[in-house]
């Protein structure tokens, strides 16, 4: 059965062109079934007005209140020398506060006539201020005649008004009629949801659902459809993750098995430490998968600095020890180059393979980016497709088709938010039957995010730092209220160096010709946000004339040629460089455990995660570490009470369920699924936890039963949907 023409079909054809021409370019809908899942992002109750007092500034806004006073002014202008300028002033009120509306020119007759003193509407337009008074300027509106037999009672059925996610484009009440032309479809709508597991919890249908989400006649009304589309949101993601999950586990895997005297022996017995019981805890776990013969999918999460870099290597050298190849791909040249460094620097003569002066049970470690020369790049393939690297450490170049394995056994994928499922499939495509699996992530990942983004994948977690790590103390720098403190900033930095120790400044921009500070994100927060973010070759510079003169300054950023990048990595690791003036190109991986202390520029520049990430950087050896949060906005800010959240913990899982609640969802999945379909519209992946963990269970157990779904239609036709659109967005992103 297809998709039922009704919803399908085009909104073009039910509203007009101009209209859907407006609904596909700003909101992305395109048919019928499009906008009747363009759900109210809340509801006016009639009576109930909207507190004027909580307008946010430059954002568009969409209010009910009462017309107070209106006054039409004449005044002289260039275009109206004569006095013949009109301007209407119009103040509302809903109780709670008054607002005032800006009507000029032609605009102001149709007004003039309509908002007389007690007459009620619906405004919308963007909030803004004129002489110290928030306004909104020729803001569109809508009349609410309630007792008005001549409007369509249609058209405000109902105790509550739906208020729509609109664009200036298109005001709520737009797309509130447009809605009504489209909801006689609704009883057309397929269920996704399989009729014993509706029942089973008391669901609505999906019809009633829809119509009871934009024409509500109670809270309950609301209530009920939120509960019943959150379950669709929920089970056809599940199920999409849990189809996937049945498909590789009935693929074939060759089971790796180290051999009890190999590789991964003779490395353990090199250790100068013991592992941690975490750590031993995910081993045991891997080693188990990797010794069945299906892939093994698994996420392994761990804080910064937790040792996941030495769980995976074991997992590789067990993997070598079999007979097999493991691949361990990383997000930047930095970091792959840094990997490359640290593995072969554990290993010691163990990654000298084929070399004089190699160990007994060696192999050998590659490295394999974009940027290098010809020469090195053919030798690394050649020791790939021969077999004589058992391990490969490289960047998106591993996956171009010129690559071959000998017989790729595991792929580590690092940093996992940083790459698509697809670029992941793409590196397993090379094993002759699809490798093992490893994905690391130092993102600390709600356990409901986990399930929801990585929901194909099996969770490990390292939640105990090894020992011999030290504590990061993290203050606040108010750098507009108090200049003294970050005076002393730069004081505490000529301290630590003074101590033998080196430090990190962080600036969320290169800054050079190339770079276009006007694309600086806007906010009305403050004055602040109007300068383009602090660069690093700016604050570079100013320092090494400046606060930290005499001492030795380099600079680190994404723009620089790979050699000059590794060239300043390897100084500083090597303790030549006292201070690096870094972009966020050092978040991840960089591991120098003499650098102790890190200022971080602009603070609130950046998300609530990447500043833990970035945190994670210092306090690595035995010495504390100290980490500064430099920043102009007022302490009331939302931006400032994020740097105050930062400072107060080191639970990276505690931060990262701040930064779920500040930040739409859709950024947090739409970035980790990297192409996936992050359009959750009513499911907010915290509050939900017992829904989606629900939701996968009966998707799991539908799945074992009928992996096709021949009874579904409708769950067939939302899954392809939802796959239709992630397959698109994911070509879009090429």
């Amino acid at each position: 059965m297809d998709l039922v023409p009704a919803l399908e079909e085009p909104l073009k054809k039910v509203l007009g062109p101009a209209t859907a021409k407006v609904m596909a370019e700003h909101l992305g809908l395109h048919t019928v079934g499009d906008l009747l899942h363009h759900y109210p992002r809340r509801y006016e109750e009639r009576g109930q007005l909207t507190h004027l007092a909580d307008l946010p500034m430059d954002e568009h806004v969409t209010v009910v209140a009462m017309v107070a006073d209106a006054r039409l002014h004449t005044f002289a202008s260039a275009k109206a020398p004569r006095g013949k300028g009109q301007r209407l002033e119009v103040t509302i009120t809903d109780g709670s506060g008054r607002l005032q509306l800006v009507f000029f020119g032609n605009g102001v007759h149709k007004p003039h006539k309509e908002l007389l003193p007690g007459t009620r509407a619906m405004f919308a337009g963007k909030v803004s201020v004129f002489n110290r008074r928030l306004q909104l300027a020729h803001p569109a509106y809508e009349l609410l005649r309630g007792d008005d037999p001549a409007e369509s009672v249609e058209t405000w059925a109902g105790a509550l008004i739906p208020l729509y996610p609109a664009t200036a484009k298109l005001e709520s009440w737009k797309i509130g009629k447009a809605v009504q032309t489209v909801l006689p479809s609704v009883q057309e709508a397929l269920d996704p949801l399989p009729p014993a597991l509706r029942e089973g919890r008391g669901l609505v249908s999906l019809p009633e659902a829809l119509l009871k989400i934009h024409r509500p006649h109670t809270k309950a009304d609301i209530a009920a459809a939120r509960e019943r589309l959150k379950w669709d949101e929920a089970f056809v993601l599940q199920v999409a993750l849990a189809r996937r999950r049945h498909a590789d586990a009935l693929l074939p895997a060759v089971a790796r098995r180290p051999s009890p005297d190999g590789l991964l022996t003779a490395f353990d017995d090199r250790l100068p430490f013991t592992l941690t019981d975490g750590q031993q805890k995910v081993s045991k776990e891997i080693f188990d998968d990797l010794a069945t013969e299906h892939p093994m999918h698994r996420l392994l999460q761990g804080e910064v600095g937790s040792g996941k870099t030495m769980v995976a290597l074991r997992a590789m050298l067990a993997v070598v020890d079999a007979g097999g190849q493991a691949a361990m791909l990383a997000p930047t040249e930095v970091l792959a180059q840094q990997h490359h460094r640290s593995i072969t620097e554990m290993m010691g003569e163990l990654a000298e393979g084929g070399m004089l002066g190699g160990a007994e049970h060696a192999t050998k470690v590659v490295l394999l980016t974009g940027s290098m020369g010809t020469a090195a790049r053919r030798q690394a393939m050649l020791d790939l497709v021969t077999g004589d690297a058992g391990i490969v450490i490289g960047t998106h170049a591993l996956i171009e088709d010129k690559v071959q394995f000998h017989d790729l056994g595991l792929v580590v994928v690092d940093e996992q938010h940083r790459f698509g499922v697809e670029q992941r499939d793409a590196l397993r495509g090379k094993g002759k039957q699809p490798p093992h699996l490893l994905v690391m992530t130092a993102t600390p990942i709600p356990r409901t995010v986990a399930m929801t983004v990585f929901g194909d994948l099996e969770t490990s977690v390292l939640d105990q730092l090894p020992a011999g790590r030290s504590p990061i103390a993290t203050h606040v720098v108010p750098a507009a209220d108090k200049p003294h403190f970050l005076a002393r900033a730069w004081e505490r930095v000529r301290e630590e160096v003074g101590n033998g120790h080196q430090a990190y400044v962080v600036c969320p921009r290169i800054g050079d010709e190339e770079d276009n500070p006007g694309k600086a994100k806007k906010s009305a927060e403050d004055e602040a946000e109007k300068r383009p973010p602090l660069a690093v070759l700016d604050v570079a510079d100013h320092l090494a004339k400046g606060p930290l003169s005499g001492l030795r300054v380099e600079v680190l950023h994404g723009r620089m040629h790979p050699d000059d990048k590794d060239a300043v990595m390897r100084r500083f690791a090597a303790g030549e460089t006292d201070v690096l003036v870094a972009t966020t190109v050092i978040e991840v991986g960089v591991n120098v455990p003499n650098a102790t202390a890190m200022v971080i520029m602009d603070a609130d520049r950046f998300g609530v995660s990447q500043l833990h990430q970035l945190r994670g950087r210092v306090g690595r050896g035995s010495a504390p570490g100290l980490c500064l949060l430099v920043s102009e906005m007022p302490e009331a800010s939302p931006a400032r009470q994020r740097l105050t959240a930062v400072a107060s913990t080191l639970d990276g899982f505690e931060l990262s369920r701040i930064d779920l609640e500040q930040r739409r969802e859709g950024d947090v999945l739409g970035q980790a699924q990297s192409g996936a379909r992050s359009s959750l519209r009513v499911l907010a992946v915290i509050e939900d936890e017992e829904v989606i963990a629900e939701a996968r269970d009966e998707a799991t157990t539908l799945v074992a039963r009928d992996p096709e779904l021949t009874d579904l239609p409708g769950l067939r036709t939302a899954l392809d949907a939802l796959l239709d659109e992630e397959r698109e967005q994911y070509l879009e992103k090429g």
